[in-house]
């Protein structure tokens, strides 16, 4: 598929972003003076589903922002590489399970903090990957959008987490300088090469992909959980 084609394919998907997300609920938390009260009003069940379409919503544009990023500037043999993303994440070293049978084990309260511990990591990453996405010459206004769109999202979802928090455990708003501040890598400003710049740009990109599913697929497995059904084991 050339650059044209994919341009004008994502043209066509950019067309229609108001059409789905005018279905989404808004998760604007805080209030005027930055208090989360306005989610504290909702009921856990109402929030809980916002918390989750929110989360379905970033996962969605994640995975088409890395696809654009990998037909516009990853040359094709290198396309292996998403299918081998996750080793290099930053999140790796994080106490979050992996697999089904991890997942299945860990408490509800574990969930929701492996959610913000998520959430709270990509902060930083996303901003960085804003300004680098801006200084690649051709890089089109779909994928830049879509960028900033998802990092604007994700501080909504991280204060939809924190009220459900409190609401469900009974706990403190965890800040990210308190969890993360020892874990975190900060990102090298100097200009390396084209080719390894694009690289690791679109690692980042399937590694947010990987842990916005997480994230998404934690809320749901946490949903499936509070509805009191007889088998959650799909998650």
């Amino acid at each position: 598929m050339n650059k044209l084609k994919v341009l004008q394919a994502w043209l066509w998907c950019e067309s229609l972003w108001p059409c789905w997300l005018s279905h989404a609920v808004p998760l604007d938390c805080k209030d005027e003076t930055g208090s989360l009260t306005q989610c504290a009003s909702i009921s856990q069940e109402k929030l809980l589903d916002r918390v989750i379409q929110h989360a379905e919503l970033i996962y969605r544009v994640s995975e088409e922002s890395c696809t654009l990023f990998e037909d516009m500037f990853v040359p094709y043999p290198l396309h292996a590489l998403r299918s081998q993303g996750g080793n290099l994440c930053h999140t790796k070293p994080f106490p979050i399970p992996g697999s089904k049978n991890e997942i299945q084990q860990i408490s509800d309260k574990w969930l929701l903090h492996s959610v913000l511990m998520l959430v709270q990591s990509w902060m930083e990453p996303l901003i960085y990957l804003q300004t680098t996405l801006n200084r690649y010459d051709d890089a089109p206004d779909a994928l830049l959008n879509k960028t900033k769109w998802v990092s604007d999202k994700l501080l909504s979802l991280e204060q939809g987490v924190v009220v459900l928090i409190r609401k469900m455990l009974d706990e403190g708003i965890l800040t990210s300088s308190s969890i993360f501040e020892h874990t975190l890598t900060p990102y090298n400003e100097q200009s390396p090469e084209v080719l390894e710049s694009v690289l690791r740009d679109y690692n980042l990109l399937i590694c947010f992909k990987k842990d916005a599913h997480k994230m998404e697929t934690f809320l749901k497995l946490l949903k499936c959980r509070q509805s009191n059904k007889l088998s959650c084991l799909s998650y």
